[in-house]
């Protein structure tokens, strides 16, 4: 029975492209009108149907994971751009639709990630191993959007933009003190004391993150310059000049965003200026997808514009500039996808393949989440003060050009 309504469901919703779909019986049916994308997939777990019209996204996840889903020539680009693209506008009946929509904003308040919470939630992702995260960022380990400013440039000269342009953005003097929430590898952070002579704290709740954060501080001489800790933004109690998190609000959840903002405006000094750049969506509010929850990202979520912004307004912060990035996170995305299947052989010596098969299934279903649905990049530089921050953009690009 199952088969059969999988199947009938299918029929009635793919409009683009064209799916060759295996049952485990051994049975197969074409699905679609064709064209591009093209993709053909099988299932051999009979109980994959079912399990499909509990939970698609997790269903389909977990398959391909456990090998109980494949897909000719291991094409996860194609089948995720056939599914996205033909999930676009579809139109459910109103009462599943409705509780579909409450279902997702129960799922997204529910992700109280208290102090506790929030450090298994990053040691999950990111204390798994240091050598992997060099495989595939490469000797920048930066984990977060690079700014390709120009079309020809590598990702290695895109992430130094980025760190150019956000530094731009942070007005830095030296002396001044910066706090960087979420600081990842360090890479910010020692660039940013390097090359302004600020103060930089960093803090992260990872502890493979801070112990390559410090090793990096020590061998480049900045570990005087530069502090790395491992602390929630929450409990941090000093005022600083700047505030910087990149990569960071993501990890929030909706809850709290509230409770982030406001720490962001305690510890900024009356002429500070803090500078938010995280993965949000064009779209209204909607919760990410449940297999990232369960399997990358754990309590993660990316708020709308019309969110954050709701939190920012309470803070009694200004927002002094927003920028939109398209198009960036793609290429940064396929840039690590790229450096991960080059480097395989020795990925398969730090981890299984169920691993490798679900860390390939992440960085490209990521890249078309941004390519293909609705995630761009938001970067809010906020201000305490209404008139800190020039009112053109002028200064961030008189430097570049002179």
């Amino acid at each position: 029975m199952w088969d059969r309504l999988l199947v009938a469901f299918l029929r009635a919703g793919v409009r683009t492209g064209r799916l060759r779909l295996t049952l485990a019986d051994g049975t197969t049916h074409a699905i679609g009108p064709g064209g591009p994308p093209e993709v053909e997939v099988t299932l051999h777990d009979p109980a994959l149907p079912r399990r499909f019209f509990r939970n698609p996204d997790l269903a389909m996840g977990e398959a391909y994971m456990d090998g109980r889903l494949t897909i000719a020539g291991n094409d996860i680009r194609s089948f995720i751009t056939f599914a996205l693209r033909n999930a676009r506008g579809r139109q459910l009946p109103w009462p599943v639709a409705a509780m579909a929509r409450l279902a997702g904003r129960v799922r997204s308040w529910t992700l109280w990630n208290h102090m506790g919470v929030a450090r298994r939630n990053v040691a999950h992702h990111y204390d798994i191993s240091d050598e992997l995260y060099g495989l595939f960022l490469g000797p920048t380990r930066q984990y977060t959007c690079a700014y390709f400013r120009r079309p020809e440039m590598s990702l290695d000269e895109a992430q130094a933009a980025k760190i150019e342009h956000i530094a731009g953005k942070l007005m830095l003097r030296p002396g001044m003190r910066v706090l960087d929430i979420g600081c990842g590898f360090g890479t910010l952070a020692l660039a940013l004391a390097r090359d302004t002579g600020a103060e930089v704290v960093g803090i992260t709740l990872s502890e493979v993150q801070l112990a390559e954060a410090q090793r990096r501080a020590r061998e480049a001489g900045l570990a005087g310059q530069v502090e790395f800790r491992l602390q929630d933004y929450r409990a941090v109690t000093e005022s600083f000049d700047r505030v910087v998190s990149v990569g960071m609000m993501e990890h929030v959840g909706l809850p709290h965003l509230g409770t982030y903002f406001r720490k962001v405006a305690d510890i900024l000094t009356p002429e500070g200026v803090a500078l938010i750049h995280y993965i949000g969506r064009w779209s209204p509010p909607d919760t990410i997808s449940p297999w990232f929850n369960k399997y990358i990202f754990p309590g993660a979520y990316c708020p709308a514009i019309s969110e954050a912004m709701r939190a920012v307004e309470r803070s009694g912060m200004i927002l002094s500039d927003l920028e939109v990035w398209r198009g960036h996170y793609e290429r940064t995305l396929q840039g690590w996808l790229d450096r991960f299947d080059r480097n395989i052989d020795r990925v398969r010596q730090l981890h299984d393949e169920r691993f490798i098969r679900m860390w390939r299934y992440y960085l490209q279903s990521a890249e078309l989440a941004f390519s293909e649905a609705h995630l761009v990049i938001h970067q809010l530089q906020l201000a305490k003060g209404r008139l800190t921050v020039p009112g053109t953009r002028d200064y961030l690009y008189a430097a570049r050009n002179s």
